[in-house]
């Protein structure tokens, strides 16, 4: 069997010869670091993208067989994103800068944190109209422009790329990324200028719900319509933080639930019966929603923070629901103790079947390469 195969038999509770060892890709500075200790020859000013071949190299190097987030299309959610533009330089060396979102953060040179948010172009009726709506407008030419990871390298979408996404068959699973519901308007609005709208302006709420779930289905409809072939559907939300979600359960049941809906029936036309969402934070109580309208697989499940994991969802909610992540990334920071104590861990969950472990978020500058290589390695000998 290929990962293609095995990953689809996992998720499918079939039968299948070994457990795919999966990832979620590394921090630039991960990689930066292992490349100083002499474990790799990277050059950071050509980046590392999901399913990029200096990835592919990487990962295999270390012994995992693929990245889960890798997806087609790499589009943002904003046709065309806004320029990047430094808009004040301050007394201590940091930037107000407008990101392709629209959104005003202050930049600091040098660190990979989450920037702080300062200011917001969307704030009202006005501003959606001007900046927002016309750039959630579905354009063939913009998927026509776009570049396909294929094993020889990235190739156009009219130069091999759609030849290559034609296939059935493939060493490795491809995702097809069906776009953000909600967690891209609240990157719009900031969390507070959410909440504020929410009650403020329902109506206007509702229609960029409307515009961003009608961007999705029509950019993801004339994907499949071309023939492309993928093994999952996948979404981005990051709705949640550590205590719960964002918004309340039910405005995400009632106001997003049918979106949701809409699109999984779509993906399923076409065969694709595996999809997940990558949401970030204490998702529990957004499970039901997900469920309900054909969400099927949790990704990272965030086990390093506050100890989720498949078990209890799938207790309470069956084998309908599936899981891809839940392993302890900050075991890699240790010994090979820990890694070993991580991987007996997950020996219960993976017997439960429709579950693949994967490092809960990108592999951070405190992991040692030698940790990471030995668990991919004892990962294989334990569940092949």
């Amino acid at each position: 069997m290929n990962n293609q195969e095995r990953t689809k038999a996992i998720l499918n509770y079939e039968n299948y010869d070994r457990l795919p060892i999966v990832h979620f890709g590394f921090w630039p500075e991960t990689l930066e670091k292992w490349s100083h200790e002499g474990h790799i020859t990277f050059d950071p000013t050509k980046g590392c993208s999901d399913g990029s071949l200096i990835e592919k190299e990487i990962a295999t190097k270390l012994g995992f067989d693929y990245n889960w987030f890798n997806v087609f299309p790499g589009l943002g959610f904003l046709d065309p994103p806004f320029e990047p533009t430094v808009l004040k330089q301050n007394p201590d060396g940091s930037k107000e800068f407008l990101n392709s979102e629209g959104v005003v953060v202050i930049q600091i040179d040098g660190a990979g944190s989450i920037p702080a948010e300062v200011g917001h172009t969307l704030k009202d009726e006005e501003s959606w109209h001007e900046h927002y709506k016309p750039r959630l407008q579905f354009r063939e030419d913009t998927i026509l422009k776009m570049s396909v990871n294929t094993p020889a390298g990235r190739v156009g979408f009219n130069t091999g790329g759609l030849e290559f996404l034609k296939q059935a068959e493939r060493e490795d699973p491809l995702g097809l990324m069906i776009g953000s519901l909600l967690g891209a308007i609240r990157d719009w609005f900031g969390v507070t200028g959410l909440s504020y709208i929410t009650f403020d302006n329902e109506k206007l709420l509702d229609e960029i719900i409307q515009t961003v779930s009608d961007f999705c289905y029509f950019r993801t409809e004339y994907l499949l319509k071309t023939g492309a072939k993928f093994d999952f559907a996948h979404f981005w939300e990051d709705v949640c933080f550590k205590s719960g979600p964002l918004i309340t359960p039910d405005f995400f049941y009632n106001k997003i639930g049918p979106h949701y809906k809409r699109m999984t029936e779509l993906v399923k036309k076409y065969g694709i019966n595996i999809v997940s969402v990558d949401c970030d934070g204490l998702i529990d109580s957004l499970i039901p929603t997900w469920l309900e309208n054909g969400v099927n697989t949790m990704f990272p499940i965030e086990v390093g923070t506050w100890d989720a994991s498949i078990k209890p969802w799938r207790k309470k909610y069956g084998k309908e629901l599936r899981g891809v992540g839940g392993m302890n990334k900050n075991v890699f920071s240790r010994d090979y103790a820990a890694v070993d104590a991580e991987i007996e861990r997950l020996k219960p969950l993976v017997e439960l079947g429709g579950y693949i472990p994967c490092p809960d978020h990108r592999i951070a500058p405190d992991a040692k390469w030698e940790n990471v290589q030995y668990y991919c390695e004892k990962m294989r000998e334990i569940f092949s």
